[in-house]
C-alpha cells in the first residue's frame, strides 16, 4: 500500500518520464544480459567457439561503451527526447539484423551496430529522470529505475532461456522490438521537452576512445588463440593503449569534450565510478561464466540456467527501491560497502559446486546472496554518483557512469579466456567465481574508505577550454 501512494504522489506526466525512462535503458541492458544463454546455441548454429561467444558478448560492448560519453554529450546539446527517438529505431532495426545474421561475422556486426544505438538509450532515460524529479523523489525514482535496469540484467539468462529452448536463439533479439514499439507510443504523449543546451560534438574523443577500446579488447580475446607474441595480439594492443592515452590528452585540449575530466573533480564522482568499475566488472563476468558453465558442464538446458536467476531477480525488484530510499535519508557509503560484500559471499559460496550441481543448497542459497547484496548496492551507488553532480550536467555524468560500468564489463569478459582457462571446467568456475568475488569486495572497501554521505551537490564543472 505504501508503495501505491508513493506512485499516486506522482504528476502524470512523472510516472509516464519513469515508464519511458525504464523501458528505454531496459531494453538495451536486457540485451546486454539475455545473451548469455544463447551463446552456446549460437556457437552451434554458427560455429566460432569461444572466440565466437566473446565477440557476440563484446561487440555490443566495446560500441556501447565507447560511444556512451559522446551520447551523453549528445543529450545534452541536442535534448533526452530527440536522442531517445534517435536510439530507440535505431536499436530496433539492428535487433532485426541481429535476429537474421546469417554467419558469426555478421552477427558481431551487426551486434557492434546495436551497442551504438544502446548507447543513445541509457544516459538520456535516466537524464530524463534527474530532470523531472527532484529531493527524496528523485532517490526513489532513481531506485526504481535502477531496480529495473538491474532486473534486466539478472533476468536476460531468463527470458534467453525460454526463447532459445522454445523458439530459437534469433528470438532473443527480435523479441525487443515489442518494448521499443511501446516506449516510442508513450514518447508521443510527453510532447515538446528540453531541446538540448546547443554546443559541439566531440568526434575525435569517440575515435580515439573507440579505436582505443576496440584495439584492446580484441587482443585480449585473441591472445588465447595467438598468444601475447603474436602480431596479431600485440599491434592491436600497442594501438588501443596509444589511442586511449591520446584519448585522455585530447579531452584536456578540445572544447566540450565527450568526457569532461572536471567531473572527477566532484568526490563522490569520483569514488562512485572507482567502486562502479569493480562491482560492474563482476557483475558482467559473474552470471555469465555461471550461466556457460550450467549448459555446457553441468547439463542444464537454456531455461533451466535462465531460472537459476530469478531469486536474485526478485530480490531486485522489491528491494532497490526500498534501499534507494534509505540511502536518500541516511546516505548512501553503508549501503554501498555493504552490499558488494554480501554478493561476493554469493560468488564464494559457487566454490563447493562442481558437475553435480545441487539447487537448494548450492545455486539458491548463492543467487540469493547475490541478489540482495546487488539490491542493497546498486540504487545508493547510482544516487550517491549522480547526487553529486550539477543536474544541468545529469546527462554526461550518467553516460561517464554507465561507461564505467560498461567498459568494465567489457574487459572482464574479454578477459574471461585468461582466467578460465581455454575449456571451462570445474578449475575454472572455481578461479572466476574467486575474481568475481575479489571485484566485488574491493568495490565495497573503496566505497568504505571513500564515499561522503552528505557531500554538496558540485557546481556546474566548466568544460569548455579557454
Amino acid at each position: 500500500m505504501a508503495t501505491t501512494a508513493r506512485i499516486e504522489r506522482m504528476t502524470s506526466l512523472q510516472l509516464r518520464v519513469l515508464l519511458i525512462a525504464i523501458l528505454s535503458s531496459f531494453v538495451a541492458f536486457l540485451d546486454g544480459a539475455v545473451i548469455n544463454v544463447a551463446l552456446p546455441a549460437i556457437s552451434r548454429d554458427l560455429g566460432g567457439g569461444l572466440q565466437l561467444q566473446q565477440w557476440v558478448v563484446d561487440a555490443y560492448l566495446v560500441t556501447l561503451g565507447s560511444l556512451i560519453l559522446i551520447a551523453g554529450s549528445l543529450s545534452d546539446v541536442f535534448g533526452r527526447k530527440r536522442v531517445l527517438y534517435a536510439g530507440l529505431i535505431g536499436f530496433g532495426i539492428t535487433s532485426l539484423l541481429c535476429a537474421f545474421a546469417p554467419s558469426g561475422l555478421f552477427l558481431v556486426l551487426a551486434r557492434a551496430l546495436q551497442g551504438v544505438a544502446g548507447a543513445l538509450l541509457v544516459p538520456s532515460s535516466l537524464a530524463i529522470i534527474i530532470s523531472r524529479f527532484e529531493g527524496a523523489a528523485q532517490a526513489k525514482a532513481i531506485g526504481r529505475w535502477t531496480a529495473w535496469t538491474g532486473i534486466a540484467m539478472i533476468a536476460g539468462p531468463v527470458v534467453g532461456g525460454l526463447f532459445v529452448d522454445t523458439l530459437g536463439w534469433r528470438w532473443v533479439f527480435a523479441i525487443n522490438v515489442l518494448p521499443i514499439a511501446v516506449t516510442l507510443v508513450l514518447m508521443l504523449t510527453l510532447g515538446e521537452t528540453d531541446k538540448g543546451m546547443g554546443g559541439r560534438v566531440d568526434v575525435l574523443g569517440a575515435i580515439l576512445g573507440s579505436v582505443g577500446l576496440a584495439g584492446t579488447v580484441f587482443a585480449l580475446i585473441e591472445q588465447g588463440t595467438y598468444g601475447w607474441g603474436s602480431p596479431r595480439v600485440y599491434l592491436p594492443l600497442i594501438v588501443g593503449l596509444l589511442c586511449l592515452a591520446a584519448f585522455f590528452f585530447a579531452e584536456t585540449r578540445v572544447k566540450q569534450p565527450m568526457l569532461p575530466l572536471g567531473l572527477f573533480s566532484v568526490h563522490n564522482f569520483w569514488v562512485g565510478n572507482i567502486s562502479t568499475f569493480f562491482v560492474y566488472a563482476a557483475l558482467s563476468f559473474g552470471p555469465l561464466i555461471v550461466t556457460l558453465f550450467l549448459q555446457q558442464v553441468a547439463g542444464f538446458s537454456a531455461i533451466a540456467a535462465g531460472f537459476v536467476f530469478i531469486p536474485s531477480t526478485l530480490c531486485m525488484l522489491l528491494l532497490s527501491g526500498f534501499f534507494g530510499g534509505l540511502a536518500g535519508r541516511y546516505g548512501p557509503r553503508l549501503f554501498m560497502a555493504i552490499g558488494p560484500m554480501i554478493a561476493a559471499v554469493g560468488f564464494l559460496w559457487l566454490l563447493m559446486m562442481g558437475t553435480d550441481v545441487n539447487y537448494w543448497t548450492t545455486l539458491l542459497p548463492a543467487v540469493l546472496l547475490f541478489g540482495v547484496g546487488l539490491s542493497i548496492t546498486v540504487a545508493p551507488l547510482t544516487s550517491a554518483i549522480l547526487g553529486a553532480i550539477h543536474p544541468e550536467q545529469a546527462g554526461i555524468a550518467s553516460a561517464v557512469n554507465n561507461a564505467v560500468s560498461r567498459i568494465a564489463g567489457l574487459l572482464a569478459v574479454a578477459a574471461a579466456g585468461m582466467i578460465i582457462g581455454g575449456t571451462l571446467d570445474v578449475a575454472g568456475l572455481h578461479r572466476a567465481m574467486i575474481a568475481g568475488a575479489a571485484l566485488l569486495l574491493v568495490g565495497g572497501i573503496v566505497s568504505a574508505i571513500g564515499i561522503r554521505n552528505k557531500a554538496p551537490v558540485a557546481e556546474k564543472v566548466q568544460t569548455v577550454t579557454d
